[in-house]
């Protein structure tokens, strides 16, 4: 019997999450202001040219530099452990292969920031009122819905019925 492609094809995804990640991170860098909003959607939605050197929410953010190398590290030992599971996972398993490239693009894209400049590049902002979350970026989007998909996929495989034997 002939055994199922593997969902390394799925890295494809992971190379288009990277390219736009870093294509609009380019017209950020040269068509935005830094800290100034730019109106997108009025009393939601902005554009918001800033920087992370530290992680989610920006995390370490002032640690003093080496936190660049951890995350740096963490992202690419992630991504080849991602990788590696890719290449165990049946092809038509998009439930598995999906958010696994996703945050594989994701983590790659924010790596390339902190080994071009240092720092993560980021954009979006959404607020309500005087309440705005922290800017984020494409590849930050990626990883979240990665994750997502990771904790509510793996939670419903564990419900489904057992063969019966």
């Amino acid at each position: 019997m002939r055994a199922s492609p593997n969902a390394l094809s799925w890295l494809l995804l992971s190379v288009a999450i990277i390219v736009l990640d870093q294509l609009s991170k380019s017209w950020v860098l040269s068509s935005l202001p830094e800290y100034q909003p730019v109106v997108v959607i009025d009393g939601f939605w902005n554009w918001y040219r800033s920087y992370n050197t530290g992680a989610a929410f920006s995390f370490l953010s002032d640690a003093g530099g080496w936190q660049k190398w951890m995350f740096t590290a963490l992202a690419f030992v992630i991504s080849g452990l991602l990788a590696f599971w890719l290449s165990r996972t049946p092809r038509r398993d998009w439930r598995t292969a999906l958010p696994f490239a996703l945050v594989i693009g994701g983590a790659l894209g924010n790596v390339i920031d902190r080994l071009r400049h240092g720092h993560v590049v980021d954009f979006i902002q959404w607020h309500w009122q005087e309440h705005a979350w922290p800017a984020f970026n494409v590849a930050d989007s990626a990883i979240v819905v990665g994750a997502v998909g990771i904790a509510l996929f793996g939670l419903l495989q564990g419900k489904r019925p057992q063969d019966a034997r």
